[in-house]
């Protein structure tokens, strides 16, 4: 499994979840974007169908009765009701249940200046598991740029 912290600087977590969200479909999978803030769930799924002018990237927010055939899912909660193998953590709270039962493939935290400290507490939580990669991303003129 992997875990990737995405340091917010230039742009918002919701275009940032629909840019990882959109390549997450591409290569075939489905999303779950975790958000305990409700008004930050909305946006994220306005930004989701927002994404690109030619096209948009469906979703739905859970709790409804087709939640299992979303591509992306947005909940509070990181429980995956539609098969996702990513979980994108948009509201920078790291939960730690995303790693239990190999669940998710891939787990990404998105977090900003704010949520540096909790950001780095989650880092040396998934730096103790030995089955875990974890991969540190940031902006840099622009652009994503991993850095360790």
């Amino acid at each position: 499994m992997k875990v990737d912290f995405w340091l917010l600087s230039r742009d918002p977590a919701e275009r940032v979840v629909a840019m990882i969200a959109e390549r997450v479909l591409a290569d075939g999978g489905r999303a779950l974007v975790v958000s305990g803030e409700p008004a930050q769930r909305e946006a994220i799924g306005q930004a989701l169908w927002d994404a690109k002018p030619e096209a948009f990237l469906a979703n739905g927010e859970a709790g409804g009765e087709h939640d299992a055939r979303q591509p992306i899912l947005i909940a509070d909660r990181s429980k995956p009701a539609n098969g996702a193998a990513a979980c994108i953590l948009a509201d920078g709270q790291w939960r730690p249940e995303t790693l239990e039962g190999a669940v998710f493939e891939r787990v990404f935290l998105l977090f900003d200046d704010a949520g540096r400290d909790a950001a780095r507490a989650a880092w040396r939580e998934v730096s103790a598991d030995e089955g875990l990669e974890r991969s540190f991303y940031e902006q840099r003129d622009g652009r994503w740029v991993k850095v360790a």
